[in-house]
Order: structure tokens, then sequence, then C-alpha cells
């Protein structure tokens, strides 16, 4: 859908954008010219007649109008920030359900909106960045997901709900820290859900973990069964901040470099959906605003 949609603004910008053109440089010159003509045939034109002669036809009033507009929306929305709205708790307690976010689209580098070729280099992934990237088994869907493991990085995920990782040049496995374990406001299937502080390279945030689950190892890949992953050159391995309840790079893979779109950095708005279940309104339609979560990611 966003690469469709992508698709549809850069055509309207290109159709608009030549109409502006030929307005500039071929028909207002050519309307000019006819009123000229006419005028060089009559005593002049009255304030109506002079307006019936000069005017723009209508598709062309429009395209003028809306190309600068379009053109504004195109660039900002391929190569600044981008909206993206979550559409699933896979990153709780960071994101929710309802939050609408910003990406900066320009973080890893500005590729152009329909075929996504690498245009400009910009910068790589630093580990506990926040980052939507098309989803590897099915591109024209977006994902988000915290990216865990760096190229070259062995990644594991204990029984425990721990990770661990071996970066390149270590003889060893670093446990990423965890602290602050309490119980949490999340309650999923009738289970109260664990929170923890992690903390990623310089990044700290929260976890979600339910203690009475244990993770589907037998659904890992590419190996069943093997909780350690070595990340390929080039990719990077991500997962949910909402442990038991995210589909990320455990169970589907590794996140190319191609396919990322950029680093969520802010939550622009955020929507509360709690309408009851006998409420004659659409469970789509917001039941309130949670202003206290506008600003920066955590």
């Amino acid at each position: 859908m966003a690469n469709t949609f992508s698709l549809i603004l850069v055509i309207v910008t290109l159709v608009t954008g030549i109409v502006w053109v030929l307005e500039k440089l071929v028909f207002a010159k050519k309307r000019q010219a006819q009123v000229g003509e006419v005028e060089a045939k009559t005593n002049g034109l009255d304030v109506a007649t002079l307006d019936k002669v000069n005017k723009q036809p209508w598709w062309v009033e429009n395209s003028v109008s809306i190309f600068p507009v379009i053109a504004a929306v195109l660039v900002l929305r391929s190569f600044i920030y981008e909206p993206f709205q979550i559409p699933s708790g896979s990153m709780m307690p960071t994101l929710l359900v309802g939050d609408f976010i910003l990406v900066e689209k320009y973080a890893y580098g500005l590729k152009d909106p329909v075929w996504r070729t690498q245009l400009v280099e910009t910068g790589e992934p630093e580990r506990g960045d926040i980052v939507v990237f098309k989803y590897p088994p099915q591109p024209n869907i977006d994902y988000i997901k915290r990216v865990v493991g760096l190229p070259g990085d062995t990644v594991r995920y204990s029984n425990e709900k721990e990770v661990c990782i071996q970066s390149p040049g270590r003889s060893s496995c670093q446990p990423v820290k965890l602290s602050h374990v309490e119980e949490s406001q999340f309650i999923q299937n009738g289970i109260p859900l664990i929170q923890m502080d992690e903390k990623l390279g310089e990044v700290g945030h929260q976890i979600l973990v339910n203690p009475l689950r244990r993770d589907r190892v037998e659904a890992y890949q590419p190996r069943s069964g093997v909780n350690e992953w070595v990340v390929p050159e080039g990719q990077y391995f991500v997962m949910g901040d909402n442990r038991d309840n995210s589909a990320d790079s455990r169970y589907w893979g590794f996140v190319p470099e191609a396919n990322l779109v950029g680093k969520a950095v802010g939550i622009w708005i955020s929507f509360e959906f709690e309408r009851d279940a006998n409420s004659v309104l659409p469970s789509w339609i917001p039941t309130g605003v949670r202003f206290s979560r506008i600003g920066g990611i955590n």
C-alpha cells in the first residue's frame, strides 16, 4: 500500500509539474498573444472579455495550484519525515496501538520513493534504534521493530528471555543488561506481563515478557530449535519490545539494508480505542487522545 501511494504521488507530481512548466513557458504566452491579436483588431477589450480570453483552462488552473503543494508533500514524505500508525502491540510498552509516529527517512540514506534505490548514503542503524522497514517475506507491508543485532553479530536468546550478543572481535557473548523487574499494567490473555529495563548499546528502554509463556523455539528461522543467529553483512536482527508477542527476526529472518525505510523518532498524536462492544459507533473511531504520549520516543 505504501509503495502504491508513493507511485501515485510521484505520477501526480510529474503530471502537474509538466503542466506547470508548460503553463509558464508556453500556454501563458499563447494566451497573451491571443489577447494582443484581439486587441489589435478592436478598439480595446473590456475587463470581462479580457478575463475570458486570458482565462486558464480548468485542468491547467488546477494543476498549477496543486503542483507546489503535492511536490512539497512528495519531498517531505520521501526524503525527510513520513507518518506511520502503530497497528499492533508488538512494540509495547514503547509504542502502543493508536500511536502515530514520525519516521526520519534520511537517517539511513536517501532512496527514490518508488524503486527504493539508494541515492545518497547518510548513515547506518545503531543497536537499539527503532526502525521501520519493508517486511522481508512481503515487502509491500511496513514493519516496526528494534535493532538488536548488527552485521557480524552473533545473537542468542535464552529460555530465560535474555538476549546475549557477541560482537565481531569479542571472544565471548555479552548479556544485555536487564534491571528494574516489575509487574506491568499490561495484561494479555489474562496474564499480567513483566516489565524490565533493557539497555542495548547506549539506548535504554523497557521490554515486556510473559512469565508463563515459553518461546516457540521450534518456529525459529532459519534453523528450527536453534536459538542462535549469526547476522550476515548488510543485514540486521530485529525484535519487538513485547518479546512474547512479536513476530520478528527469530521467526522470519534478517532485515536487509535495502528494506530499511527510516528511524522512528517521535509520536505526533496518540489515540485511545476503548469503545464498548455494544457501542453503535465503529471500533476505528477514537475514544480519546493520549496527550501525555506526544513527543520523542523513549
